[in-house]
């Protein structure tokens, strides 16, 4: 009798404990996937001051791990100081993306460039003067969900990889034979995988602080709230595919690297929370490119690189634009 108690108490305790793992599953997922939603969606409504994860408090951090951010559409709060005009480009799917297009007279070819997640063209512009002054048009398109341009969903560089095809097919059918990518952060990662999907050919590519998969990207968020990165991580990864439609563990510029044949200029901050170094270094050691150059920027975070340390940048920026 009490061997057929202890084993009746046995399968409650381990039904209670397989309840309660299940509940907690499935409280994680629901979880998980309303963060994805938020942080892939851009929505419209007034400007307000949107701080960083790295700029929060700690109480801000614990009602945005537990209610997630609301993301209000970026802005232009700026327009180029230089002559310019407004292009209208349509992707494969529809959207219409705004872009600045600067001209330059007799130029060298032109620079197309991509802004980060969350930012805008406007936020690019003391890059792309400094391409212009180089002797380079430029051409700054806003990604879709952000700026100026049409939609509300960002799929963390998935979809955009077409915003990237519109702008290249529009400079290439203006006639342009010299065209090189520039990206920071998102528009760095979505440069690699338009290249890799759409086989883009680019004259040159400039790739800073990118990502190496879309898993990585996430811990890194995760990594600066304060949070465990797993199974947190790996948990808003899935989501956050699945709710676009796409398997999120394949969305990885360090693999789209590997078609990368251009001379290839990689770019990172050594104090960047968000991008680790292991991350850099598998980039640019997977990248097919026979010429390429890793640049390491020893006082920057994950920021702009031309604004920390000028210089340097324009000196690295410049002498890669002009190899041969």
């Amino acid at each position: 009798m009490m061997a057929v108690q202890k084993r009746s108490a046995g399968v409650r305790t381990l039904r209670l404990l397989l309840r309660t793992f299940l509940i907690v599953f499935i409280f994680l997922n629901i979880i998980a996937a309303f963060h994805a939603w938020k942080f892939t969606h851009f929505y419209d409504g007034a400007a307000t001051v949107r701080l960083k994860p790295e700029q929060m408090s700690g109480w801000q951090k614990t009602k945005a791990a537990l209610f997630g951010i609301t993301y209000y559409k970026s802005e232009n709060k700026e327009q180029p100081a230089l002559p310019f005009k407004t292009i209208p480009l349509k992707t494969a799917g529809g959207l219409t993306l705004q872009s600045w297009y600067i001209n330059k007279d007799s130029s060298k070819g032109t620079v197309i460039m991509f802004h980060g997640h969350g930012s805008s063209k406007s936020k690019i512009l003391r890059e792309a003067y400094a391409m212009h002054a180089m002797g380079y048009a430029v051409l700054l398109t806003d990604f879709r969900a952000h700026g100026g341009s049409g939609g509300n969903a960002c799929t963390i560089g998935y979809d955009e990889a077409n915003d990237v095809k519109a702008a290249y097919d529009y400079i290439q059918q203006q006639g342009e034979k010299n065209i090189v990518l520039w990206g920071i952060s998102l528009g760095a990662a979505t440069t690699a995988r338009a290249i890799s999907v759409f086989k883009l050919q680019p004259s040159k590519l400039i790739m800073e602080m990118s990502f190496g998969s879309l898993e990585q990207a996430v811990k890194g968020r995760v990594r600066i709230m304060g949070l465990p990165e797993q199974p947190i991580a790996t948990l808003l990864s899935f989501w956050g595919g699945t709710e676009h439609g796409f398997w999120a563990f394949n969305h990885n510029p360090q693999d789209y690297v590997k078609d990368i044949q251009c001379p290839l200029l990689v770019q990172w901050g050594r104090l960047d929370a968000r991008v680790t170094e292991a991350e850099t270094q598998t980039i640019f050691a997977n990248a097919a490119s026979t010429a390429k150059k890793l640049v390491v920027y020893e006082t920057a975070k994950h920021e702009s690189l031309l604004d920390k340390e000028p210089e340097k940048w324009k000196n690295e920026v410049g002498a890669f634009l002009s190899q041969q």
